[in-house]
């Protein structure tokens, strides 16, 4: 083959395999403006904190920290990042892997975190809201937290009591066990422990769709609240995240 050939093909296939990376998940990702960086690695200035036991923006131990470009949460107490900003019909994306420590009272079961979003009402643990679950065996559930409601890709809807939670499974979940490093028999969609994983969120209208390392693993309807703050949990389980980027729908 000529040389001049080779190269051409070399770099239709690098761009190629470039656009594929990029648009990873994103094949339903209605259109959107530029992006709002919530976290690039060098501040987390666009957050407050919030712990379970010191409230808003105290936390002497250091449960959430910059490091090495990463929001490294320890998980050592519940709590939160949250935005300083509400929102509403966006497309977010994040990245997250998991630490190796847990902690009371969630110690040796499941790593678990979150994000939060279309959070209304008080600062507490935890906020009237809806989450992207984040948790070994689990990401991709939606939980509808203190009287938030949503109606599932079956028709059924769930609401959160008071204080407590209703929850939506994934697609294609199967049997769960809250131990620490569990992976979901029923073919895991999250990468291996220690790995990358890009979590995916379109939230418009009050129409939800999730997404785990490109594939659709949850969809909802008739969302309450409908807009908010988001964050990101710390929930008992050393958590590392980072490039969180949210793109206002057009």
């Amino acid at each position: 083959m000529h040389g001049t050939c080779r190269v051409i093909i070399a770099a239709a296939f690098f761009m190629a395999s470039f656009v594929a990376a990029a648009g990873q998940g994103t094949e339903d990702i209605p259109q959107h403006g530029a992006a709002i960086v919530l976290f690039d690695g060098s501040s987390l200035d666009a957050f407050d904190s919030f712990l379970k036991t010191k409230g808003l923006n105290s936390d002497p131990e250091h449960v959430f920290r910059l490091e090495n470009g990463l929001i490294h949460i320890s998980g050592a107490e519940f709590g939160y990042l949250i935005t300083k900003r509400e929102f509403a019909n966006y497309y977010l994306r994040a990245e997250f892997k998991w630490g190796e420590a847990t902690h009371p009272p969630r110690e040796g079961m499941a790593r678990d975190s979150g994000i939060l979003y279309y959070i209304q009402g008080e600062q507490k643990v935890w906020p009237t809201s809806i989450e992207f679950q984040i948790c070994e065996g689990q990401t991709g559930d939606f939980y509808m937290t203190d009287g938030a409601g949503l109606t599932g890709a079956d028709g059924k809807r769930e609401t959160g009591p008071p204080g407590s939670a209703a929850r939506i499974r994934r697609f294609g979940e199967g049997p769960w066990q809250n131990v620490t490093g569990y992976r979901d028999p029923n073919g895991e969609i999250e990468r291996p422990h220690g790995e990358w994983n890009l979590v995916e969120l379109v939230a418009q209208g009050g129409h939800v769709k999730q997404y785990l390392n490109g594939k659709l693993v949850n969809e909802g309807s008739d969302a309450y609240p409908s807009s908010g703050k988001i964050l990101i949990q710390s929930e008992g389980a050393e958590v590392f995240f980072r490039d969180i980027r949210l793109f206002p729908l057009e």
